[in-house]
């Protein structure tokens, strides 16, 4: 199988993260590309006719696309459990929260990367960051269940989606007054599998 991937996407990091607990390291080929919403690499284009990443090339040829639909099928052919059948409905609403964490936080840095300077909209990124706070503030809250218990694909993401913002927006101070989500986030990224995959670029 081959990735196309890039190391900055917090989605792309997910997969990867997911490629590691599942044992499967050996089997995937990451193959690097550089893409934006503006310029699309070609061989992100020949995985998904969106030109999006992650993409994950089967050996047959056919591609799977997006990080979700990657990362259940990951699952299926290693066994590991990320998605535990009691309690799916909950891990699949955390792992949402975070992808939606993980968006809000990528459009920030696309307003303020690929739009003139003269067209950006402050007003566009506060609305942004506030979808985030509001999350932080109900994980904070511990409002979500799968954050409790053995390790699912929902930990994985929310890990990925706040060391994101460490990433490319660490002035924003996520941790300020979220002491119970900073100490899980310390905990849990003492794991190997984020630990090696940490978002660079």
């Amino acid at each position: 199988m081959k990735l196309i991937f890039s190391a900055a996407s917090p989605f792309v990091r997910k997969v990867r993260v997911v490629i590691d607990e599942s044992g499967l390291t050996d089997q995937v080929t990451p193959v690097p590309v550089q893409t934006t919403p503006l310029v699309t690499d070609p061989a992100a284009r020949s995985a998904n006719p969106l030109g999006k990443i992650p993409a994950l090339v089967l050996d047959d040829g056919k591609s799977l696309f997006d990080s979700r639909v990657i990362c259940r099928y990951l699952k299926d052919i290693s066994g590991a459990g990320l998605y535990p059948a009691e309690r799916i409905w909950d891990v699949l609403t955390l792992e949402a929260l975070a992808d939606g964490i993980m968006e809000a936080a990528v459009l920030m840095v696309y307003e303020g990367c690929l739009r003139e300077k003269e067209n950006r909209s402050a007003t566009w990124v506060e609305a942004q960051w506030e979808k985030i706070t509001h999350a932080l503030d109900a994980l904070e809250r511990q409002e979500f269940a799968a954050m409790q218990g053995d390790l699912n694909i929902a930990h994985l993401a929310t890990a990925c989606a706040l060391d994101y913002l460490d990433f490319r927006h660490g002035a924003q101070e996520w941790r300020k007054g979220r002491a119970a989500l900073d100490e899980w986030h310390s905990q849990i990224s003492l794991r190997t599998s984020l630990q090696t995959t940490l978002p660079s670029g």
